[in-house]
């Protein structure tokens, strides 16, 4: 909507211009401070500019007044432009809050090393990425998901190792002598029996077939993962493995080399990450010459940036903000825009039931598992949850209010005002195609006011693309809902003069609800 509002007052303005929202609602749907600043080019108080272009605006269909005050222009929209917008989505639904934009992006999340299962931590950044890949899609952005398997470090080595040990422990009985670090939980026991079953309990008689635990034990740690994903509904279009990346090493290195930004020192390989803004200088090759953590970085953006997307985004742990200055200082080292890397940082969650801090799971040893969240309060509250606040800020919520079934529980909440809008339907008898043709006229406030914001989806999901803060798609969602509810309460709907007129409106806010739910992963409830 605001598109075409922007449109039409340009056609008697030839000035940029931003639309916001009045202070109060009474003043119509959209403000524009514009007056203010065209008052010097025009040598006019900001009132009078604002009087004679609200002169020029009101015979436009568009609105239904165009007041002025204080030197703020105020919009008022027509109840005609309402009923044609959603007249055309109502008969084009998949066209809801759709757009085409040219800008392909690659976004990366997750990430998890393939070492144990998904933790509530990696849920988080789980549930924003795919969003954001939702989102955008929706926006006609061209979105690629990335997950990229960190499969060729030390953490590897340490899973097989620790499959190994238990094996002896637990199935050849042996007494074992444990390192100071190793993988805990029960699935390292679980997955010392199964490969006791797939390579028989000999692999656990000799240190050289740690190696191929190694491997073995990632793979399938990486099939759990991918089952835990697709229980939230999370699917990707590329998976990389580090590992495949490593024969690239040198060609990466040589173009940080080339650059001068690479030194020796001490027996290892430096980078001048320091000039770059980053605390201090980073090793990229021990002295033994084997890579770091930070080398695989830097072959996987260099493979990034050589597929030559418009942006990307890594959602990283929040634990992960010192790699930014050096990942890239890197990116720029090795000759590409760094600017087009983006970086979001989710930050932990904290998980309470009944007030008190949730039990550590006894499979994964030390931290609370993304799969049995999910088996407690179900993949559509996980989702809803843990997109209902900024990323980068800290999470607590309580697994009990979200099994609850009153208005406490946000998701229990929107889907009610779903479900009532098809339970109206159905006591009419009547269906969407009955009444899409009625034309909207004589409506209170509270029927205007519904409609209004059901149709404001396309510039909230702009909003929140943009500012790549889905919360506010959230807020919007269980703010929609109260406006229904109240509605409902207030209104005389199945039976009134009114009746196929409020079931447009509401047609149209099961729409809104329907779509945005389903942008953040969520399939709207008809029945509850």
């Amino acid at each position: 909507m605001k598109q075409k509002i922007i449109a039409v007052i340009k056609t008697h303005v030839d000035k940029e211009f931003y639309l916001e929202k009045p202070k109060s609602a009474e003043l119509g749907h959209y403000a524009a401070p514009m007056a203010f600043s065209l008052a010097k080019e025009l040598r006019k108080p900001p009132s009078v500019i604002a009087e004679e272009i609200a002169a020029k605006l009101q015979d436009e269909s568009v609105f239904e007044s165009v007041t002025t005050v204080n030197g703020y222009i105020n919009f008022k929209l027509s109840l005609t432009f309402l009923d044609e917008r959603a007249s055309y989505f109502l008969q084009n639904p998949n066209e809801f809050a759709k757009d085409k934009k040219n800008e392909s992006i690659l976004i990366e999340f997750v990430s998890a090393n393939p070492t144990g299962p998904l933790h509530i931590g990696h849920a988080r950044g789980a549930v924003v990425g795919d969003a954001l890949c939702r989102i955008g899609s929706h926006l006609g952005y061209k979105i690629t998901s990335e997950y990229y398997i960190n499969d060729a470090g030390n953490q590897v080595d340490l899973l097989g190792l620790s499959i190994f040990l238990a094996g002896r422990e637990n199935i050849l009985k042996l007494e074992t002598k444990w390192p100071e670090e190793f993988y805990r939980g029960e699935y390292i026991i679980d997955l010392a029996h199964e490969a006791a079953k797939k390579f028989s309990e000999k692999i656990f008689e000799d240190e050289k077939n740690i190696a191929d635990l190694s491997l073995w034990g990632k793979d399938e740690m990486m099939k759990l993962i991918r089952k835990d994903l697709k229980s939230v509904n999370i699917n990707f279009d590329n998976f990389v493995s580090e590992k495949s990346l490593y024969p690239k090493w040198q060609e990466s290195f040589e173009k940080l080399q080339k650059n001068g930004k690479t030194y020796e020192n001490e027996g290892k390989i430096w980078i001048k990450s320091q000039e770059f803004g980053d605390e201090k200088d980073r090793v990229i090759i021990r002295e033994d010459n084997r890579p770091t953590y930070l080398a695989g970085d830097i072959v996987y953006h260099d493979d990034k940036f050589a597929r030559n997307f418009d942006k990307y985004i890594n959602i990283w742990g929040a634990d992960h903000h010192g790699y930014i200055a050096r990942v890239k200082a890197a990116i720029n080292f090795m000759g590409y825009d760094e600017s087009k890397l983006e970086v979001i940082l989710a930050q932990m969650v904290s998980l309470l039931k009944g007030g008190e801090p949730y039990k550590m799971s006894k499979r994964a040893g030390n931290f609370i598992t993304m799969s049995e969240v999910v088996e407690e309060i179900g993949s559509d509250a996980l989702r809803f949850v843990f997109l209902s606040k900024k990323a980068d800020t800290h999470l607590e919520f309580d697994i009990d209010i979200l099994k609850q079934n009153d208005s406490s529980n946000p998701i229990y909440y929107i889907n009610y005002a779903h479900a009532r809008i098809n339970q109206l339907f159905s006591k009419s008898g009547k269906t969407k195609e009955d009444i899409i043709n009625a034309k909207l006229f004589d409506l209170n406030e509270s029927a205007q006011n519904l409609l209004f914001n059901a149709l404001l989806l396309p510039e909230i999901l702009e909003d929140v693309f943009e500012s790549r803060q889905i919360q506010k798609l959230t807020d919007f969602l269980k703010f929609l809902a109260s406006l229904l509810h109240k509605f409902y309460n207030e209104n005389k709907i199945i039976g009134s003069e009114f009746e196929d007129r409020y079931l447009k409106i509401l047609s149209m806010t099961a729409l809104c609800l329907r779509t945005g739910l389903k942008l953040i992963g969520i399939n709207a409830k008809d029945k509850m």
